[in-house]
């Protein structure tokens, strides 16, 4: 039997760390690596139109210091990436870890509806990035000369074509062909920083707390929500790290953070602030491009625009750990994917994840035309799934981390506070369109639970169907009856440990439609763990009848894998049955596989349109499962026959 190493444990070497990291900078920080374009343009010359004053300068740039300090430097970085789920980040790794210990607690069900909620905005997010930040970045061809303006549009949407097509290489080779690039990003927007800097240095007082409070303190209360609505954007991105930790791991992250996104983040929004200090005229409102020396300009756009498109990758990739994540929780079908790294099970490319996002952000695109108005969409999706996972963290530190109560609620409800302003100034812009993000996000939330409901009523009524015990079976198996010169594996939901437990439906139905019995008889049950990797216990046996007469063998299989691996069933089969783990030949050609297809109806003749839509929708989601036979790899070495079985549910 072959032997597997668990990922999770392995420590990666020096030159390793260093392609993972270089990777990491050309997935993971694309997002708010490329917010300065935007960010403090949009409180001055945007919908903010803050007036240029030194008071509101120092502000405004110590408003964003500190929240990428607070938010993301602590807040993400520091802690909620300790709080992966065997290595793998994001709001579903909250939701396992909170599973395992919680189920019994009175609150566990609203905190899996906020969990899933989060999960459903962070999607609603991952369709306005990559629209913003490549717009943000085509639009520098209106500073450089106003007759490239109406070519922006078009532009935009043929690099966002490109990305979207590029996807099914795979997020390896895309981290390794964007990683130096986003190096060379980093460090150019570090110099144009400090450059304006070194003009300007008053402006380092921006690196003082008092800035920000003193802002605070002393502007009227509706015009600091409207600037907090644009400091968020900064801090956009700061999930995707937490997101797409399994796609690197927590070092890489860590260190591509420390060691170069957040100097150059800093610097360069130092830089913008000092730029407006020196009362120099800002081309087309656009601070960013300003900093840039004009025969610098159409290089930098050409920079900007391959880095806004790095940006729109990590929400992308962490669209697809979302979408995996969520199969394995039974919140969303298993959708048909494809790993794109033998080294790393968690780089994976869903098709209809990807074409689904593609469409939302042409649509948008097309419907704003300008990052100005999309900066309105912005923010609102973002700040939801933070306030959700400081909620979260304050359990985890409680009862995984085994904090005291004081500690966890001195750190994260001021935490969760400070979500809460960016949430409600961030709700200010819900009729400019934060509405869209939002109601993407409680769309796809309604999608996941009622695929949750409708497999819950699938369940419920297979068990109303008679079944004989595994006992009875022993026992028929041992009059005559009509044999089938085969062994037939039935593919069902629950591993049988003893012979009490009844027989699955799909071997109830054979039984029922031909009154004989395989020759030999597998009860297989495939098990996808709430860990990235098995390194044992793969799987289980046990045997209700060895083969010595006519019949031949009853046994029930457990096979276990981790949810990032491929699940390779006849491979495992083959192994048992060669190192006789399990009482069949080893002759493929003997074999068939029984797996079970349902088609759903409603029960009743008149249900409530509620209820008439989500069974209509549950069958939808139903007909785009990656089915078993599919998912599992089966069917490819073995025999396969599916049986159709008719579902009432309501």
């Amino acid at each position: 039997m072959h032997q597997e190493k668990s990922a999770e444990n392995a420590k990666p070497s020096k030159k390793k760390l260093f392609w993972l990291t270089l990777g990491a900078l050309g997935v993971v920080f694309g997002d708010i690596g490329t917010s300065p374009l935007y960010a403090v343009s949009q409180i001055f010359f945007g919908l903010g139109k803050m007036p240029v004053t030194s008071e509101n300068i120092f502000g405004a740039i110590s408003l964003i210091v500190w929240a990428l300090t607070i938010v993301v430097a602590f807040k993400y970085v520091t802690l909620v990436l300790r709080a992966d789920n065997g290595g793998e980040g994001g709001v579903f790794a909250l939701y396992a870890l909170l599973h395992k210990k919680m189920a019994s607690k009175k609150y566990y069900l609203f905190l899996l509806f906020i969990l899933t909620l989060a999960a459903g905005l962070l999607f609603g997010d991952g369709i306005i990035t990559p629209a913003i930040s490549v717009l943000s970045a085509v639009e520098g061809l209106a500073v450089a000369t106003q007759s490239l303006a109406p070519f922006i549009v078009p532009i935009t949407l043929v690099l966002l074509t490109i990305l979207f097509l590029f996807q099914s290489k795979g997020t390896a080779k895309v981290g390794n062909i964007f990683g130096p690039i986003i190096v060379l990003w980093f460090v150019a927007i570090a110099a144009l920083g400090l450059n304006q800097i070194l003009m300007q240095p008053s402006i380092l007082m921006a690196l003082s707390p008092l800035s920000a409070i003193k802002f605070a303190t002393h502007t009227n209360i509706h015009i600091l929500l409207v600037v907090m609505g644009f400091v968020m954007l900064s801090i956009t991105g700061g999930e995707a790290l937490f997101a797409d930790m399994g796609h690197f791991g927590i070092k890489p992250i860590r260190l591509g953070w420390f060691a170069l996104v957040y100097p150059a983040l800093l610097l360069n929004y130092l830089g913008q602030g000092a730029l407006l200090l020196s009362g120099k005229e800002i081309i087309n409102g656009d601070i960013f491009y300003n900093l840039v020396p004009g025969q610098m300009l159409i290089p930098m756009i050409v920079l900007a625009t391959a880095a806004t498109i790095i940006a729109s990758q990590a929400m992308i990739s962490g669209a697809f750990s979302l979408a995996s994540q969520a199969a394995v929780m039974n919140l969303l079908p298993a959708l048909k994917k494809k790993y794109t790294n033998e080294d790393h099970e968690g780089q994976i490319y869903i098709p209809m994840i990807n074409w689904s996002l593609f469409i939302g952000c042409i649509l948008l695109v097309l419907f704003f035309k300008s990052s100005s108005n999309l900066a309105s969409a912005y923010g609102l999706a973002v700040s939801g799934d933070m306030l959700v996972t400081s909620i979260a963290m304050i359990l985890i530190t409680r009862y995984l981390w085994k904090w005291k109560s004081w500690q966890s609620l001195a750190i994260f409800v001021p935490l969760a506070l400070l979500d809460c302003v960016f949430l409600f100034s961030n709700s200010l812009k819900f009729f400019q369109g934060g509405f869209i993000p939002l109601t993407i996000g409680v769309v796809i939330y309604f999608f996941m639970s009622t695929w949750k409901w409708g497999r819950g009523r699938i369940r419920a009524s297979n068990l109303e169907v008679p079944k004989m015990t595994i006992a009875e079976l022993v026992e028929l198996s041992q009059k005559p009856c009509a044999i089938v010169p085969k062994t037939i594996i039935f593919l069902g939901r629950e591993f049988k440990k003893d012979a009490t437990y009844r027989v699955p439906i799909i071997f109830q139905t054979f039984w029922d439609r031909f009154s004989a019995l395989p020759q030999n008889i597998v009860f297989l049950n495939v098990r996808i763990e709430r860990k990235p990797h098995m390194d044992r216990q793969r799987f289980k046996i046990v045997t209700f009848k060895k083969g010595k007469n006519s019949l031949g063998s009853i046994v029930a299989v457990r096979i276990s894998f981790g949810y990032w691996e491929r699940p390779n069933v006849e491979e495992i089969l083959d192994d048992l049955a060669q190192h006789h783990l399990i009482d069949i030949k080893d002759d493929h050609r003997q074999w068939l596989l029984y797996i079970i297809q349902e088609r759903v109806y409603a029960a009743k003749q008149e249900v409530s349109f509620f209820k008439s839509l989500r069974i209509k929708v549950f069958k939808v989601l139903l007909k785009n499962v990656d089915h078993k036979d599919s998912y599992f790899g089966l069917g490819q070495d073995i025999g396969l026959s599916a049986e159709s079985i008719p579902v009432y549910i309501d």
